[in-house]
């Protein structure tokens, strides 16, 4: 793994995780939520933006998070930036996937600890 390469995240999942499987390769995809500075506003007082960063989890990583993270739990994040291209009727688009190295189970979010309440 390239140690240039590596980016830590923490946010909140924007929605439940599905865990899908294509033939042998389990694939999970998932937005982290976090609030962003967004400058201030007439009164003086910090204004945020929420953004959302798109993952995406394979194998065991994609099966524990699919299994286990709920919308609305904080997660930490260690992934990798890789390249991505395709074509399109034709035309070459260029972008980019977050691949999920690692994660850690953060603060829980209001789906799970109600869970917990029942």
């Amino acid at each position: 793994m390239s140690v240039g390469n590596q980016l830590n995240f923490v946010g909140r999942l924007a929605r439940t995780p599905e865990l899908k499987v294509h033939g042998d390769v389990s694939v999970c995809n998932f937005t982290l939520l976090r609030d962003d500075y967004a400058g201030k506003d007439d009164a003086g007082e910090a204004k945020k933006k929420t953004v959302g960063i798109p993952f995406v989890a394979f194998g065991s990583t994609s099966a524990n998070i699919a299994k286990y993270c709920f919308k609305g739990d904080q997660l930490l994040v260690t992934a990798r930036v890789e390249n991505d291209s395709w074509d399109k009727e034709g035309e070459k688009h260029y972008g980019y996937n977050f691949i999920v190295d690692d994660f850690e189970f953060g603060a829980p979010g209001e789906e799970k600890r109600n869970s917990f309440q029942k």
